[in-house]
């Protein structure tokens, strides 16, 4: 089954030197028991490694990137040759010398991750977390935009967090101004966004205002959250993670990652074509990143069909809309359920706060 993804992008560079989904909302939605298997977007692998830590028997890590399967093998490399607060330094998540970290990693790479790796010794000495085309585009946010609107103080400030009232009445009185919504507007547009920032064919699927529901989104991470303990928003405003790490990152984590790391696999190739492999009825969790937002509704339930065929009964799916929605078809009624109560509750704590729509379904086979 050809992909429609491949068709459409250029995977030949990073695109995410992260990953910009909120494990803590993932792990509970998949419910990943030991010894169970999970198959996983790779992306940049953060969340695929964020998975090792429920003891799976194993995580399958798959994407059409060469290039984003180049950062999971350098992560990989990293847990295993440095410590956790070298690894924060490598990932650009605290400051320091990196290159003695990356030379450290460097024989754990294979051949081609390797000579990918040493041909871009810049990304390495300003933190692989920054290498990707959607890191990039928040630097240039970071740098250019963000400071004709507020200056470094109120930054400090808006991250400070502080009570539900105190970052409400912040947000109101000091952030949004109308310079603020203006910008926002320009810079997180559909067209700004596909040039910069993601990719022009990843918004053929997608109808009204970007920017507008970008807002709206981000009115909620500054204020319904904390941004004080959000680790996303953190690195969008400071290009570090000064209070609050991702999932995987974080101590309590590191050893337990670390532990199952030979339990982790990846391979570069279409989703479409592994599950045409791997059989029926092999798979109990699906980390599915936001990559039906790339599909057309057509492919988006032939591959539906696919993912249900190979799960196991009781498996779950995880997915995010960003923009364009995505969610069970009432032909699949019989074979998927939506679990709409569990993925609302933990769609209102997201702190990778851009997406629209959180999905969890199960594999049902009634």
């Amino acid at each position: 089954m050809a992909s429609e993804a491949a068709a459409h992008a250029d995977f030949s560079q990073i695109r995410y030197a992260q990953c910009w989904e909120d494990a803590d909302i993932l792990l509970p939605a998949l419910n990943l028991q030991p010894g169970q298997v999970c198959l996983s977007i790779a992306s940049a692998g953060d969340n695929a490694l964020a998975l090792l830590s429920q003891n799976p028997a194993r995580v399958i890590a798959l994407d059409l990137s060469p290039a984003q399967l180049a950062c999971l093998e350098l992560r990989v490399a990293a847990y295993r040759e440095l410590s956790h607060a070298e690894l924060l330094v490598l990932i650009g998540s605290r400051s320091g010398s990196r290159a003695t970290l990356y030379q450290r990693c460097r024989s754990q790479l294979s051949p081609e991750t390797r000579r990918f790796w040493d041909d871009r010794s810049q990304e390495i000495d300003r933190g692989i977390g920054s290498a990707g085309k959607f890191e990039r585009y928040f630097t240039l946010f970071r740098r250019y935009v963000l400071p004709l609107v507020h200056n470094q103080q109120r930054v400090v400030q808006l991250l400070q967090g502080g009570t539900r009232q105190q970052r409400q009445d912040f947000y109101d009185r000091v952030w949004d101004t109308w310079r603020w919504r203006s910008m926002f507007r320009i810079f997180f547009s559909r067209w700004v966004m596909g040039q910069v920032g993601r990719d022009p064919s990843f918004f053929k699927y997608v109808e009204g205002s970007v920017a507008d529901r970008i807002l709206d989104r981000t009115r909620y991470a500054l204020t319904e959250l904390n941004p004080a303990e959000n680790p996303y928003l953190q690195w969008i405003l400071t290009g570090a993670h000064p209070t609050a790490l991702p999932y995987a990152l974080r101590p309590e984590n590191f050893e337990a990652i670390r532990a199952n790391l030979d339990r982790l696999e990846w391979h570069c190739g279409s989703i479409e074509d592994y599950l045409t492999q791997v059989g029926e009825q092999a798979i109990d969790a699906y980390n599915l990143s936001d990559m039906f937002e790339y599909l057309s509704p057509a492919s988006y339930e032939a591959l539906l069909q696919q993912l249900v065929r190979a799960g196991r009964t009781g498996a779950r799916l995880a997915y995010w809309n960003m923009l364009a929605p995505r969610a069970r078809p009432a032909h699949l009624a019989d074979q998927l359920q939506p679990l709409p109560e569990l993925a609302r509750s933990l769609y209102a704590q997201d702190k990778a706060f851009f997406y629209s729509a959180f999905v969890v379904e199960e594999v049902t086979r009634c």
